[in-house]
């Protein structure tokens, strides 16, 4: 158990952060026995393991690394993909728009990477439950990898299938679709949603916005909200504090409504 556990220090197991001079990040599952590779020269595992966190390591080539706890933004960033993730500024918005947390039942669809899938799964333990959906052999494969890194399969349940076949789920808190033509799966989610449940949804262009707010609206769902989040970085430099050059603007158009009972779609 956690309380049995020295937490100031590096365990078997824990996900290290390694940071160097070059700011150039690296996550790494500590393995006895293993050895981290990079152009900077090796380090055993083992010379890490039992190491305070924020202490600092060097290679053999005498380059310096801090060994930091990642954050989940930055666990997210590091996941294996191989198709575009859902971006974290949006990831922390709609588990709060959409009353995520420990306990929750959610059914996510369009698994891809499992970016939002394990950042899920983290926010509903210990006694809540991830059911997530992907028609692609390959990409479940990957998101499963992904979650498993992490030590939270526990948490998540894997389907491969087409959703135009249905959730097996029944009374969820929240349904998230990450699919092409959310629209067309409307009556599944519904299906799957307890009363009142929430709805989201992510999609990058607004006719796809226009055509899911036509079908919510034929759909009993209401209490519908569009939204789009803009993230601008500074530099953080005392003497010359500005905005970066580059800032992470649109990423997608994100769509909420609550699921309501068939006699009470009135309620706009």
């Amino acid at each position: 158990m956690d309380s049995e556990r020295d937490l100031t220090r590096i365990q078997p197991g824990d996900i290290v952060l390694l940071s160097g001079r070059d700011r150039r990040e690296f996550l790494v599952v500590m393995q006895p026995g293993a050895q981290f590779q990079t152009h900077r020269g090796y380090i055993n595992h083992d010379a890490i393991i039992g190491s305070l966190w924020g202490s600092v390591v060097k290679t053999h080539l005498d380059y310096a690394y801090m060994l930091l706890p990642p954050s989940l933004e930055q666990l997210i960033r590091g996941v294996q993909r191989t198709t575009q993730i859902v971006y974290p500024k949006d990831i922390g918005y709609l588990i709060m728009k959409m009353n995520i947390g420990p306990g929750s039942r959610v059914v996510e669809a369009g698994t891809g990477s499992g970016g939002l899938t394990l950042a899920l799964a983290r926010m509903v333990r210990p006694e809540g439950h991830i059911y997530t959906y992907e028609s692609r052999l390959e990409m479940l494969e990957v998101a499963r990898r992904n979650v498993t890194r992490l030590g939270l399969e526990p948490y998540v349940t894997f389907t491969q299938r087409d959703i135009a076949a249905g959730f097996d789920q029944h009374d969820a808190d929240a349904v998230f679709l990450d699919v092409r033509e959310p629209w067309d799966y409307l009556p599944q989610v519904h299906a799957a949603l307890k009363g009142g449940g929430f709805f989201g949804a992510l999609v990058p262009t607004t006719n796809q916005v226009t055509e899911l707010l036509e079908g919510l609206a034929h759909n009993a769902f209401g209490f519908v909200q569009v939204d789009e989040l803009l993230l601008r970085s500074y530099k953080a430099v005392p003497a010359r504090l500005r905005p970066m050059d580059r800032m992470v603007a649109h990423t997608g158009y994100l769509i909420f409504a609550r699921a309501l009972l068939m006699e009470e779609t009135e309620v706009p």
